[in-house]
């Protein structure tokens, strides 16, 4: 049966350590020293990895719980903004669920050390379900402004920022061999906390107003996004990988190898505002939730085999398989023209393929790490003695 994980993998996995840097004032003042508070009371049994996939199950839920509310992203609309469609209960319990999933996920961590389950695994873990959270996490968010102060479209490209920044920092550490951990993740969890409960106790109708200058909160939130990414993530990456080439601290990779990574990304990216901007049909007004859950799980494939390939030094993949199907179907539409209903049916029915592929790899991936370091991904082995 073929593997995902060749030997030079394994090997590199073998030698793996981890290796961050963390400026971050809240991180270091706030955060941390109540996530080393919180991991007190978990019990030693508890294996990490069962901390994080909680906490992803938790931002899961989150989606769902938006979809059956707002699946169009209507509720915010100006027929639908007086009606409470999304009622305040469940504002708040998004709010507190993704609370717990940034702690879960600031303490697992910790778990590992405290109970001598630190390894490759955990960290591959975390960050594969970090990058499928990109996607989950700014989606259900959306409900709040609605498509009304942000289009579909735009808000597209928002994504697409997030997903350029989680990625670059990966991409950072590839040709850094550090993790240079961004400000912008601390304030924007739990910005994003609060935004969440202060809707729940004023209502999404809080969000709706016009500002001085005729601007809105949705512009405001839409502009900060952009300015942040550019401020503390984009420029600060580009800065420390000149710098690792500048003092020869990092791989010292030639241009063509550093920038390897960026080209699966970059085509995808292109096939995706092809698809969004030129659809026949407007399959991103239609269609939205679904367009952004099949950006969101090709972006996390990608994503994690860049994890792999920078976490066990080796050279990364230049081409994602995924990418077939998807410039097949974008292709088919742009020069066919199938009709409304037959691009709905090729979306879903590739947002469904593409879901099971990177499912069925991610679960691999773990499935061959844990056989080669004879370990269980949720369970914590008893030591032998």
């Amino acid at each position: 049966m073929a593997r995902f994980l060749s030997e030079d993998k394994l090997k590199g996995f073998e030698k793996y350590k981890y290796n961050s840097v963390d400026t971050s004032v809240l991180s270091n003042y706030v955060m941390h020293p109540f996530w080393n508070w919180c991991v007190q009371f978990c019990p030693v049994w508890v294996a990490p990895n069962l901390l994080t996939f909680t906490g992803f199950l938790l931002t899961v839920l989150n989606f769902f719980v938006f979809s059956y509310y707002d699946y169009g992203f209507h509720a915010m609309t100006a027929e639908n903004v007086s009606n409470d469609y999304i009622p305040s209960y469940v504002w708040a319990v998004s709010g507190v669920n993704l609370f717990v999933a940034y702690t879960l996920d600031g303490i697992d961590g910790k778990q590992a050390r405290r109970t001598g389950t630190s390894g490759p695994l955990g960290e591959l873990f975390d960050h594969g379900l970090d990058s499928y959270s990109a996607v989950l996490i700014p989606t259900f968010l959306y409900s709040i402004f609605g498509r009304d102060e942000v289009s579909t479209l735009r808000f597209l490209f928002l994504i697409w920022n997030i997903f350029f920044n989680f990625y670059l920092t990966h991409w950072e550490k590839y040709n850094t061999g550090v993790m240079f951990l961004p400000w912008g993740y601390d304030f924007t969890m739990i910005g994003s906390c609060i935004l969440l409960l202060v809707t729940s106790v004023f209502g999404p109708k809080a969000w709706h107003v016009t500002l001085p200058g005729g601007i809105t909160p949705g512009v405001i939130f839409e502009f900060v996004l952009y300015f942040s990414a550019m401020l503390t993530s984009q420029t600060v990456i580009l800065w420390n990988i000149y710098k690792s080439y500048r003092d020869g601290t990092g791989k010292m990779r030639p241009f063509s190898e550093a920038v390897r990574p960026l080209v699966p990304l970059i085509i995808f990216f292109v096939l995706s505002s092809v698809w969004a901007i030129y659809s026949p049909t407007d399959i991103i007004n239609r269609a939205p939730r679904i367009f952004y859950i099949l950006t969101g799980t090709i972006f996390s494939n990608i994503n994690c085999r860049l994890i792999v390939s920078q976490m066990s030094d080796t050279r990364c993949e230049v081409f994602n398989w995924l990418l077939v199907p998807y410039a097949g179907v974008v292709l088919l539409v742009l020069g066919a023209a199938p009709g409304a209903a037959a691009e709905l049916l090729l979306l879903a029915a590739l947002a469904l393929l593409c879901s099971l592929a990177h499912i069925y790899y991610g679960t691999k991936v773990v499935q061959e790490m844990c056989q080669h370091f004879n370990i269980e991904c949720f369970h914590i082995k008893p030591k032998i003695k």
